[in-house]
């Protein structure tokens, strides 16, 4: 069948122009591109694209007594996080020989790996937090069978190499929709674990709290998780002081409950993490579109 899609001039600029700064970037050795990629991300394209004043209304939001100068750090350091991350990904087996360097730590590692020999299916849920893809890379180099669930991009330029970038990481991947829905429950059947990123603004998704404050979140997680008798495992990796390798957690698995009171535990989850690690997770996104004028 023929692609549809309409042609986007602005989509196709964009493209090249990523395209060529990854290209440059991957000349260069692992311990340089990692850096610079985060100054860029940091000190050029988020001033321009609008990142520095958003990130600074989600804080002015959810923890409006944050003293300035540490919102400043922050919307420096949040790009610089997420410049990082995305070159970390297109280096692939560069990145994996990294990751695989750093253990496996927290109170979910024995009840992961009971999981895996005994092919029980497991839901491991992480955010868009230090490096989202580097704990699923150190399971999968590990020889855990780790599936991902992905949020295909609105850019079709864009998202035909990133998905190419992330397959290099690992497969099976399953875009989010129909398309992938019956490859992703045959592989949770046959006892794979699935990668899910669950800290988006979901139209259709159930009003928890996050940060104290109401944010619509999916509860396809849990709801699966329930489904096929899946442990859920919130996973993160956190970026070291080095800004170049990470501590990988496997927190204990989710009480199994209803999916909304499961859900609420991932949102505490991730919620304390950040706290700990406030400049490491993505303050860009519309975490909490449509709720400026709410109260505390």
């Amino acid at each position: 069948m023929a692609d549809t899609t309409p042609f986007s001039l602005r989509y196709w600029l964009q493209d090249r122009a990523f395209r060529s700064l990854i290209w440059l970037l991957l000349r260069l050795p692992y311990r340089w591109r990692v850096p610079l990629c985060g100054w860029v991300m940091s000190r050029l394209i988020s001033p321009l694209a609008g990142y520095d004043q958003r990130i600074r209304e989600n804080l002015t939001l959810v923890l409006p007594g944050l003293p300035e100068a540490e919102v400043r750090r922050i919307r420096r350091a949040v790009p610089d996080n997420v410049g990082r991350t995305i070159i970390e990904i297109y280096s692939g087996p560069e990145f994996v020989a990294r990751v695989l360097q750093n253990p496996l730590t927290g109170a979910g590692v024995a009840a992961l790996d009971q999981a895996h020999r005994e092919k029980r299916p497991v839901i491991l849920v992480t955010g868009h937090f230090g490096n989202y893809d580097a704990s699923r890379a150190a399971l999968i180099a590990r020889g855990y069978r780790v599936g991902a669930l992905y949020m295909p991009m609105a850019n079709p330029f864009f998202n035909d190499h990133y998905v190419q970038a992330i397959s290099g990481i690992g497969k099976p991947l399953f875009p989010r929709g129909r398309s992938g829905l019956a490859d992703m429950v045959r592989h949770l059947r046959s006892g794979g674990m699935l990668g899910m990123l669950v800290d988006q603004h979901m139209r259709h998704g159930e009003d928890l709290t996050f940060f104290g404050r109401q944010a619509l979140t999916a509860l396809s997680a849990a709801e699966l998780a329930l489904k096929y008798d899946a442990l859920l495992i919130p996973t993160y990796a956190v970026r070291r002081a080095d800004g170049l390798s990470f501590d990988i957690i496997v927190e204990a698995p989710i009480v199994d409950g209803t999916p909304e009171t499961m859900t609420q535990a991932l949102n505490d989850s991730l919620e304390t993490l950040v706290r700990k690690h406030i400049d490491q997770w993505f303050w860009i996104h519309r975490r909490w579109k449509g709720r400026r004028q709410q109260g505390p």
